[in-house]
């Protein structure tokens, strides 16, 4: 529920999510930026996209504009929605939509984004990156570091790189060096 108040105006994407996804990756909605968004990690800079190839989690690297080829992955797209002026998140959205795409995992693209909906879940403490022990549903939470090109770092959380955080999640999921026939929503989860 919306805390009383004024609520602005978000502009939300669309989702992006096929039937049956392996994970969906969640950003964050509404914040400072005022800058109109046509798509999903589009921004000048942002690495979201290289690092789903770079990592083995896309056979090519896919460009903003081909946000929909992730459903053919397995994949789909979302955001939390924040409202900052009361400052609260839209997470029983969030978890109503986990709850009809039943993913395994839900991977929140920013520590960020991790931190406004463990708050939100009433979670103590601030979230690192990787495997979290908690769920938003029945997906377990993975945290990537944020892929924003101001997001540049000498350290993220003990790794030299962004990277190497996108190659556990794509281990996890089956996914990365090696696994090239493993792409589309053919392949079984459990092989």
């Amino acid at each position: 529920m919306a805390p009383s108040g004024r609520l602005a105006v978000v502009e939300v994407l669309p989702d992006i999510v096929g039937p049956d996804p392996l994970l969906v990756f969640c950003g964050l909605a509404g914040a400072e930026s005022t800058k109109h968004r046509e798509h999903y990690y589009g921004s000048p800079g942002n690495s979201f996209w290289e690092s789903l190839h770079l990592s083995g989690m896309s056979p090519t690297r896919l460009r903003p504009e081909d946000e929909h080829q992730v459903v053919a992955l397995g994949y789909g797209l979302t955001d939390l929605v924040g409202h900052w002026d009361p400052r609260w998140v839209e997470m029983d959205v969030l978890v109503t939509k986990v709850e009809k795409w039943r993913p395994e995992w839900l991977v929140l693209t920013s520590k960020n984004v991790a931190h406004e909906a463990s708050r939100a879940l009433g979670r103590r403490g601030r979230p690192g990156l990787g495997v979290q022990d908690w769920y938003v549903a029945d997906a377990q939470v993975f945290v990537l570091p944020g892929t924003s090109g101001a997001n540049q770092r000498r350290d993220y959380d003990g790794r030299p790189n962004r990277l190497s955080w996108w190659r556990d999640l794509a281990s996890l999921v089956g996914r990365g060096e090696g696994m090239a026939g493993r792409y589309g929503r053919n392949a079984s989860r459990d092989d």
